[in-house]
């Protein structure tokens, strides 16, 4: 756990692991030493508890079993998820004369945002639809955007830096309208994609009320263990492995499976659904208040993203003339951990935010703070930030 000495408030970046998932994974590691793919009695013992976790998982997002995909992370799955789907199709004989292409937003995660751009230059056509400037895509937008040839959509469910909460559902019926009107089956492409890992804590995650073909999940935004995720994979989706040297997963993830990792991943996300309700309203209290709070003491500060729309422990805000690496660094020397943007570009070269450029803000790419609250935020801590940011809010 962090140190009682310092407040988190970067709960978007990484969740610390619950206690209750830590002891699950301790007692997985000292009880079941085998490898889930041997045929002795201990590493048959060893699978039926994976499989007893990957049923926990399925129930919980509304799906069937073979259709959870374990992987290392949330950048593990929307590669497998991305590339896999890509990879399919384009060995099928539907794309043998035309190039694949893909619909995506200007405000995803780097995992996607990033491999989208390496896949443009190559053999894939790539689409990237404007948002709105309140941080919400239009589903119109992305039915528009589509094509015959269109293989794979991929939105994201909350935005990882301004915390909006993307029409997911209403996306999927645009594309099974546009479906409907091409003539193409319930089943054909295009595939829709949806990374649900900063949503996971507080949206609903029921399969088969969203209606996405896959979907990303990350144990790390969910107080689960670092290094643990999963992909859903609906019966019927065509996917290539991404991961090769075994037969893992169903063929679709080599690499002798983590159990310590999956079972804490279990468990982690049956706490937060069970939690969900009560959590999501405790923490929607306490940001309201501190930004109310913090627009009082600094009336030029301005929000980012759709107010309502959004996840309810997320705030981000715009800080004229101010540089948000320094505010955060700032902050540190007060015991205070906040950031500025996602936690994956803070060793690039240019820290910008391409995710606040996207809103129309790029006068702000620079000076933007983001402050997430969780699980262990107490009331009492928000006033020694507000009084943080009045000392280094000049």
């Amino acid at each position: 756990m962090f140190s009682k000495k310092r407040l988190y408030f970067d709960y978007a970046s990484i969740t610390p692991v619950d206690p209750r998932v830590a002891d699950v994974m301790a007692e997985t590691m000292q009880k079941y030493a085998a490898n889930p793919a041997s045929l002795y009695a201990e590493g048959v013992a060893a699978k039926k508890a994976m499989d007893t976790a990957r049923v926990q998982v399925a129930d919980l997002v509304e799906a069937h079993d073979d259709e959870i995909i374990f992987t290392s992370g949330g950048t593990e799955a929307n590669n497998l998820a991305i590339k896999g789907v890509l990879q399919s199709a384009a060995a099928s004989a539907q794309f043998a004369q035309a190039k694949p292409h893909i619909v995506t937003t200007a405000i995803e995660h780097p995992s996607i945002f990033e491999l989208v751009e390496v896949l443009g230059k190559n053999a894939v056509d790539v689409t990237v639809v404007p948002v709105m400037e309140n941080g919400i895509v239009d589903p119109k937008e992305i039915k528009q955007a589509l094509r015959p040839e269109t293989v794979l959509v991929s939105v994201m469910y909350a935005n990882n830096e301004i915390g909006t909460i993307q029409p997911i559902a209403e996306t999927a019926k645009a594309i099974r309208a546009f479906k409907k009107e091409k003539g193409i089956g319930s089943h054909g492409y295009p595939y829709l994609h949806t990374d649900a890992s900063q949503a996971a804590a507080y949206c609903s995650l029921r399969i088969p009320a969203l209606n996405v073909d896959l979907l990303t999940l990350d144990g790390s935004k969910i107080y689960g263990p670092r290094g643990t995720g999963m992909l859903f994979v609906r019966r019927g989706v065509q996917i290539q492995s991404q991961m090769i040297g075994g037969s893992q997963e169903s063929d679709r993830r080599a690499g002798t499976e983590n159990l310590p990792g999956i079972t804490g991943f279990a468990l982690a996300l049956s706490l937060s659904e069970k939690e969900k309700e009560q959590e999501s309203a405790r923490v929607a209290e306490m940001r309201d208040w501190l930004l109310s709070e913090i627009q009082k003491a600094h009336p030029h500060v301005v929000p980012n993203g759709d107010l309502e729309k959004r996840l309810p422990n997320n705030i981000n805000v715009c800080i004229p003339e101010a540089d948000g690496e320094f505010l955060v660094l700032k902050l540190d020397v007060r015991g205070i951990a906040v950031s500025s943007v996602t936690s994956c570009r803070n060793l690039s070269e240019d820290s910008s935010s391409y995710v606040i450029e996207a809103i129309g803000k790029p006068h702000c790419a620079k000076s933007s703070l983001r402050i997430t609250l969780g699980r262990y935020t107490r009331t009492s801590d928000l006033p020694i930030l507000l009084n943080a940011l009045k000392e280094v809010i000049k």
